[in-house]
């Protein structure tokens, strides 16, 4: 069991169906637990998205997602990012940066692993022009951030 596990609140009884549509995206990912409520509809769902364990909760509409809890998918290549982008951003909003909200309105940051390594590179000058060419894109662009990164 892992020590801290994510809670997430949807409104209009969608945990269940966001569950469902996050196990369908990310690799080796499942449902793990539905606890039924009144009148069939789930109350709390619990799953694993890549390993990590989530429970979905139905709750009140009072209480939207904002932009200030995201997950973070570090994705190996071009390919892993264009699809994750493009399955998780159907539906939501694409927002800058790698950032994306989804069609639940939960924040998802979409990036490649070779990021991190770029933006704390100990040349701060690599490090800059990799920071202000992410900050021009929507998705992440790894060829884009070589480019920069390159100078």
């Amino acid at each position: 069991m892992q020590k801290i596990t994510p809670f997430l609140w949807y409104k209009n009884n969608a945990a269940e169906e966001a569950a469902k549509y996050y196990v369908g995206i990310i690799k080796d990912s499942k449902i793990t637990k539905i606890t039924p409520g009144p009148g069939g509809v789930a109350t709390a769902v619990s799953f694993t998205l890549a390993g990590q364990e989530f429970v979905a909760l139905n709750g009140n509409p009072e209480f939207p997602f904002t932009h200030a809890v995201s997950f973070l998918i570090n994705c190996a290549d071009q390919q892993e990012i264009d699809e994750y982008w493009d399955k998780l951003s159907a539906g939501g909003q694409k927002v800058q940066c790698g950032w994306l909200t989804d069609k639940y309105g939960v924040s998802w940051q979409v990036a490649p692993t070779v990021l991190l390594e770029m933006l704390n590179d100990k040349d701060k000058d690599k490090a800059k022009r990799v920071f202000d060419a992410m900050c021009q894109m929507q998705k992440i662009d790894i060829a884009g951030l070589k480019k920069a990164y390159a100078g």
